[in-house]
Parts: C-alpha cells; structure tokens; sequence
C-alpha cells in the first residue's frame, strides 16, 4: 500500500501524452487541441463591413446628405457614392468602396430622403476594414490552442470544416460482477442495477472524452482473461470497476497478472478507494478501480483525471484546490487520509452526511472533496480545509 502523493506521481510518470494527428469537422472538434497551425483561407472580414446600423457616407463639409440607397446584411451591388451622398445601411452589410465614414443611427435625423448629422465624423468610423481580424495566409490560430467554442465559431466563420488536431485516448470501461443487471430490466432478488459504467461514461463525456466503449464481464476467470487480453490491445486506457479485491470471485487482479500487466502500485492509503490498481502492458494504462460507486468515481477524480489531461497533453493536470471555511463538523477515524463529499460555494464549504464508499447518493449532491490529511483527527466549524473543486 502506497500513500497519495506517491500514486500520483507514478501515474504522471508513466503517463505519456498521445500526439497522433486526426481530423475532425470544426463542429466536432470542441475540446480538442490543434497539432499544427491554422491559416486563413480568406480574409475576415472579407470585405469592408459596417460595424453598425445607419447611415454609410461619402464625406463632405457640411451636415446635410442625400440618401440614394440602401444595403442590408447579404445584398452585394455596389452604389457609387459623390460627396454629400449617403446610404442606409444595417450593421454586417458591406460599405460601398465609395462610402469613407457609417454614422450610427442614433446620430442621426432623418427627413424624407435626407439626413442631418449631428455629431462630429471622421474617416473610416465603424468601418470593418478588410482582413481586421486576420489575413488571407496569416496564422488563425496556433498549433496547442484548445478549441472552445469560440474557437469553433471563429474557424466556421474562415470557412474551415475540418482542422488537424491531437487524437484523444480511446478508452474502455469494464464492469465485473454476476449482480449486475441493465436499467429496464427485471431486478431478481439479489441482484442491483449496473451504474458504474454510466457514471463513469458520462464522467469522460463532461471532459469531452468520446471515443469510449462499454464492457461488461460476468465472474468467471476465463471471460475475464479473454476480455482483458482484447481491450487492452485495442485501447490506449482501461477503466475496470470491481473485482481487484481479493474475495473468492474477485478475477480481476489474477487476470491482470497472467496477461502481464505490469503492476505499479496496488492499494492507496486513503479513504474511499483503499482497493485501487495501476498499471500498463506497453504503452495501454489500466485502473482497475473499486466496486463501491462512490470509491470508485473518488479514484476516477483524484488519479484517472490526471492521467488523461497529460494524455492530451494539457498544462494544468490535477483538480483546482481551494482553502475554504468549514460549515459542518467532521471526526476522523482511523489514520487513512479522506476524502469527503461536500458542496463549495462562494469561499464556504459544506461536508455533507453519508460519507460511505457506495452511497451515490450524497456524491449525486457533491461539487467538491474536502481533504483530510493522515494527520488530521477532526474538522470543527469555521476551519478552513483543504477543497478538491470537481468538474462537474
């Protein structure tokens, strides 16, 4: 049994970001990181824009213009403005190459087929001049930039439909147990409904993790093997709940040794998720993680988060931790390090009641972990503790 910070730095140290290149349609790429850098196929804008509704003019020296036309968003001809001309236009609508100023509406009074100005303008005001965001062949965005949605939207508005970016893990998640049954189905005695894979699915989907699939293996040593032996050929990370333990039917652990899965580290000296198992076989990582769900999601949160993010290679690799005010009491027991469902707001933290490893119940609450250190034996109200900020 090992202690936390040595779990962790050994899954950062056999943890090596991916780096393979694929493609992916801009609207599918959000999450993702660029591996090369993007050009602009034209210019943005491409052609010179009215930043705003009113009047496009073609500037003279005094406050009265005549209005000859108008041009909306999408309308493409082309009035030739003279001095003292001016035309009604709408804010995303190309500016005549005749028209030097747009004076907003608000500035403006009209009468009948004329305008008055009525405040100071000068050359090219609420103008989008051509290429004022970027250039034809000018970078767009650099190779690492992760693509938030507001990087979809600005590559969709270039034109571009597909980008070359980093390639995500492929991931699979196993679960382990005869007692596992599907949601919809009859529920015999004795038998509980499967969620681990769920709750962990959608873990991995909230990072924006897709390339994810399912499998689940009944308690038999054989099955166990064999479905091993596949994922890890055609994975690069494997998520095993259940059967790492060491009880009669608990195939897992054997199963992992016989295909020669190196072993790093089995067992961590914390509360939840004391029964927790890394390794690889080659360069495909497995965490075999405790049944219990909400052991089993700890373990996800504190290890397996990091292990992806250095996957995709992104700088910040662990959880945002925060010193926050304790609005509840706590008693430690045991000398294992813990870490505890609560709810964060605003600087105040709050550990909730229910602390056991399966209950789901209280995590489905939890936007945070409080952590309590081995040295630690209580948490009075208004201390302030060390708070693990989820993802969710």
């Amino acid at each position: 049994m090992i202690i936390i910070e040595s779990a962790l730095n050994i899954i950062k140290a056999n943890t090596t970001p991916l780096l393979k290149e694929t493609k992916k349609q801009v609207e599918k790429a959000g999450g993702y990181k660029l591996c090369k850098d993007v050009y602009a196929p034209i210019n943005m804008p491409p052609f010179r824009q009215s930043a705003m509704d009113g009047y496009a003019v073609c500037l003279h020296d005094k406050q009265i213009y005549n209005v000859i036309d108008e041009i909306k968003a999408g309308d493409n001809h082309q009035p030739i403005l003279k001095k003292g001309d001016a035309v009604r236009i709408f804010t995303g609508a190309p500016v005549p190459d005749t028209a030097n100023c747009v004076i907003m509406q608000e500035k403006v009074m009209v009468n009948g087929k004329s305008i008055k100005i009525t405040d100071p303008m000068n050359l090219q005001d609420n103008i989008r001049s051509i290429g004022e965001q970027v250039k034809k062949g000018q970078v767009a965005l650099k190779k690492d930039t992760k693509l938030t949605p507001a990087a979809i939207g600005y590559l969709s508005s270039l034109g571009i439909t597909e980008v070359a970016v980093y390639k995500k893990p492929q991931i699979a998640i196993i679960t382990t147990g005869n007692e596992l049954v599907e949601a919809g189905t009859y529920l015999e005695y004795g038998q509980i409904y499967e969620s681990n894979s769920k709750m962990l699915l959608s873990a991995l989907y909230s990072l924006k993790f897709y390339e994810v699939t399912i499998h689940n293996i009944k308690d038999d040593y054989q099955q166990t093997v064999k479905a091993l032996s596949k994922v890890i050929e055609n994975n690069d990370l494997l998520l095993i709940t259940g059967g790492i333990s060491v009880g009669d039917y608990d195939f897992v652990g054997k199963a992992l040794a016989e295909l020669k899965v190196e072993e790093l580290f089995y067992k961590v000296k914390q509360k939840p998720g004391k029964p927790f198992f890394f390794g690889k076989k080659e360069s495909t990582l497995v965490f075999a993680l405790p049944g219990n769900p909400a052991a089993s999601l700890t373990c996800f949160y504190m290890y397996v988060y990091v292990s992806l993010q250095k996957l995709i290679n992104n700088e910040r690799e662990d959880l945002q931790r925060v010193q926050a005010k304790s609005a509840s009491k706590f008693i430690k027991r045991g000398d294992r390090p813990q870490f505890l469902k609560a709810i964060y707001n605003n600087g105040n933290v709050e550990i909730l009641e229910g602390q056991s490893s399966a209950m789901q119940q209280t995590f489905a609450l939890s936007n945070a972990l409080v952590f309590v250190s081995e040295e630690q034996t209580k948490i009075k109200i208004n201390d302030i503790v060390e708070t693990i900020l989820l993802p969710v």
